[in-house]
């Protein structure tokens, strides 16, 4: 399996959020376009805080001393989940239907790091503030989709 590979396991997340934010490159444009929900963060913010957390997702998956098929089928559909969002939400501008995106990605991503807690417990901290980076998406995504 991948996983094998630690380096490119680690990296793997970050190298497909880098192709979608390629695919999604006016991003920050539309983002500034929008009637935005109170406490909305500037456009800069994004790319560096999903960075750092496509490097955590990275790490707690590459830690995990052992996997079995469901952490790995959790993991992989949650990370295409979770790389399919931009693109409904920025791409096709069907924001409503990117809410619902995010709450199966949240769904998915809460079982992941259930099992992570099972097996590991460093990996399932380390997805913390990732579960909170959705909570906020969702929040701003709601937002989006009732102010535009």
């Amino acid at each position: 399996m991948l996983k094998k590979n630690k380096i490119l396991s680690i990296f793997l997340p970050l190298i497909l959020g880098t192709l979608i934010a390629f695919l999604t490159t006016e991003s920050t444009s539309v983002y500034n376009s929008f009637n935005k929900p109170p406490f909305s963060p500037p456009a800069i913010v994004f790319p560096i805080v999903w960075s750092i957390l496509y490097l955590l997702i990275g790490i707690s998956y590459t830690i995990l001393p052992y996997t079995n098929e469901k952490v790995d089928k959790l993991y992989y559909i949650s990370l295409l989940v979770n790389l399919i969002w931009p693109l409904f939400f920025f791409r096709l501008s069907l924001y409503c239907i990117a809410v619902i995106i995010l709450i199966i990605l949240i769904y998915l991503v809460i079982k992941l790091m259930l099992e992570y807690k099972k097996i590991y417990n460093l990996s399932f901290y380390l997805m913390i503030p990732y579960i909170l980076w959705l909570l906020l998406a969702l929040y701003l995504n709601i937002g989006v989709c009732i102010l535009n």
